[in-house]
């Protein structure tokens, strides 16, 4: 259960249960696979220990199984809820087969910011361990001592493991952020937490198989199937954090003035006519930004709406009329001789095209489009700022 970066065009990921503070929260299609696996191994406990319950027992599984999604569920809001007071753009909420999940996306995340969302969700696992713990006492009946007891267990186990130091988990994003902070650089953080993340990983499966091997048994094989399958999460979020290391190693070596193009600004109640003469006005390959009043950009000059319209006709038609609208957050204020980084992580983050570059004066100083992008990477590094 971790925070995480996630393009926020993806397919809806399963069942809308509820919104908070606007970012929605989804039980994944996947969430019933666990459901059913909890009941399967818990219900026969407890009907050993509660015979007389009988298929009760069965239904007091489930309800712990539903304890268990809340706990998720209260991981993950404290991602959001923070991820959102650092300024990021919070995408979704997710509970699924693996825990649960905060996709998140900002252009411009530091160190200690994304230390501060990792922390959050072990943090409210432990404030429910510790709630659960001090309500046992007062709490009367087997049956609600036992799901109290099993709650505080498990998420004081939960707060513990996503605290683990690599990546995917939680305590991966700090000792990331940790390296970041140190090196200066991101993907430095990012390698070095996917490699601890493997290293973890193996530890994980030798706990659950090698012990038992080394006190001269046999692991049990709801263990080696858990193991194995948890183990397979891990290896696989710890890999795609250094191939993502590694890969922003590349784009730090490519400057934004290397790939971008001249942008010309245009206000929203310019005329059709006046966008054409900037353009032609301009070097070939100008891209004309449309901005509102208070000089936010909204969008981009659309080719095919302007050839559709009449030359005669275009003094009369706002140049509105003939723009693509842009989702918020399109624009990454940066200065020419910077990383690229920031910019592909807009274009990722937003499923977008087009990224225009605002310089410390407030004006776009050009705009860097994804076909260039990919000439440029497809050609290696650039010059190194």
């Amino acid at each position: 259960m971790a925070a995480s970066t996630e393009n926020p065009t993806q397919s809806t990921p399963g069942w809308r249960l509820a919104t908070i503070g606007g970012v929605p929260v989804y039980i994944g299609s996947s969430w019933p696979i666990i459901a059913v696996i909890i009941v399967a191994t818990f219900g026969p406990g407890i009907a050993d220990r509660r015979p007389d319950l009988g298929a009760g027992a069965y239904v007091v599984a489930a309800a712990y199984a539903v304890l268990l999604l809340v706990s998720v569920l209260a991981h993950e809001a404290a991602h959001a809820v923070v991820a959102t007071r650092a300024g990021y753009r919070v995408n979704r909420v997710v509970a699924d087969l693996w825990g649960g999940h905060t996709a998140y996306s900002s252009s411009n995340s530091r160190p200690g910011a994304s230390a501060l969302v990792a922390i959050a969700g072990p943090a409210a696992n432990a404030l429910l361990a510790l709630i659960g713990w001090l309500a046992i006492p007062h709490i009367d009946g087997d049956i609600a001592s036992l799901l109290v007891g099993a709650i505080w267990f498990t998420n004081a186990f939960v707060a513990g493991f996503n605290l683990l130091p690599g990546l995917p988990l939680d305590g991966g994003f700090l000792v990331d952020s940790l390296v970041w902070r140190i090196t200066g650089r991101r993907e430095s953080g990012l390698i070095f937490a996917g490699w601890c993340g493997r290293v973890v990983t193996v530890l994980v499966v030798l706990w659950f198989i090698g012990l038992p091997l080394l006190d001269g048994g046999r692991p049990d094989l709801f263990n080696v199937v858990w193991a194995m399958m948890i183990g397979g999460f891990l290896w696989v979020g710890a890999s795609n954090a250094i191939r993502s290391g590694r890969g922003s190693r590349l784009l730090a070596g490519i400057r934004i003035d290397s790939v971008w193009r001249r942008a010309e600004s245009l206000p929203a109640h310019a005329s059709a006519a006046q966008a054409v003469s900037l353009r032609a006005s301009g070097p070939g390959g100008t891209v004309v930004v449309v901005e509102d009043d208070r000089r936010n950009a909204i969008g981009l000059l659309d080719d095919e709406a302007l050839g559709a319209i009449p030359e005669q006709s275009l003094g009369g038609v706002l140049v509105t009329s003939v723009m693509r609208q842009q989702p918020d957050g399109w624009v990454v204020e940066a200065t020419p001789d910077q990383s690229i980084g920031p910019v592909v992580m807009a274009m990722q983050s937003l499923g977008i095209g087009a990224v225009p570059v605002r310089g410390p004066d407030g004006r776009i100083r050009g705009i860097v489009l994804v076909g260039d992008l990919e000439a440029a990477l497809s050609k290696g590094p650039g010059p190194r700022t």
